[in-house]
């Protein structure tokens, strides 16, 4: 199971045009995966060959130091990104991934206990 939402992850990552951007939260989502943010930090870290560069945090901001934030930076310029200040403007470059309905796990309903006095 997790290595599947691993695959999703990273095709979502690897659908992302030059120009384009997208946060780490929009990507566990569109992957199937809402609130997996951090997971998605650590698939791009373990994956060689991704488009590291174009996943920026919320709001456009990059969450990376130093040289890295740099070269993420230059790299994000260099597809035609444009910023705000310090942010990716992210009115103009992010990219919207397609509506996807994933099918709805039943649970199982638990029997209610009634409460005696």
């Amino acid at each position: 199971m997790a290595e599947d939402k691993r695959a999703r992850v990273v095709r979502c990552i690897r659908a992302l045009p030059a120009g384009t951007v997208s946060s780490y939260g929009a990507l566990a989502k569109a992957a199937g995966w809402p609130g997996a943010a951090r997971q998605v930090v650590r698939i791009l870290q373990q994956v060689p060959g991704l488009p590291w560069h174009r996943v920026v945090g919320s709001g456009g901001a990059i969450k990376l130091g130093g040289e890295n934030a740099a070269e993420q930076r230059f790299r994000l310029r260099m597809e035609g990104v444009a910023f705000r200040g310090a942010r990716v403007d992210m009115k103009r470059h992010e990219f919207q991934f397609p509506k996807v309905q994933l099918p709805k796990v039943k649970r199982a309903r638990s029997k209610e206990r009634v409460r005696k006095k």
